[in-house]
């Protein structure tokens, strides 16, 4: 079973939590993450310096790593970042332009596998 948990960020920090799922995500056994919510967004600024966050969501993938999916936005561009939710790595960062439609061939992914910067 996939639960996918968002955390949405809005204004000065402030942080709700919004379980998908209901009775499910209640019924959940899975350990908390090692990586927090609050590291995953750290690692994601480093990425991506001076972006707001729009969006922070634990996707529990059962046999695979389990995923913290960050969405930043700076400037134009909106950044979509998966950061491995035991180790902390970087496994993808998306990028696409907001209000850009995504089939437009306006997005780009790529993986981080060097720790290298990223700049647009």
């Amino acid at each position: 079973m996939r639960i996918t948990k968002k955390l949405i960020a809005a204004g000065a920090g402030a942080v709700v939590l919004v379980a998908g799922g209901g009775a499910a995500f209640a019924a959940s056994t899975a350990a908390a993450p090692k990586v927090t919510a609050e590291r995953a967004i750290e690692i994601a600024h480093r990425q991506v310096p001076g972006a707001w966050v729009k969006e922070v969501g634990h996707d529990d993938r059962g046999a695979r790593p389990d995923v913290w999916e960050v969405e930043l936005v700076k400037g134009a561009v909106e950044h979509e970042l998966d950061i491995d939710a035991g180790t902390g790595r970087l496994l993808r960062h998306q990028t696409h332009r907001v209000g850009a439609d995504d089939h437009g061939g306006h997005g780009r992914e790529r993986g981080d596998d060097h720790g290298g910067h990223h700049d647009d």
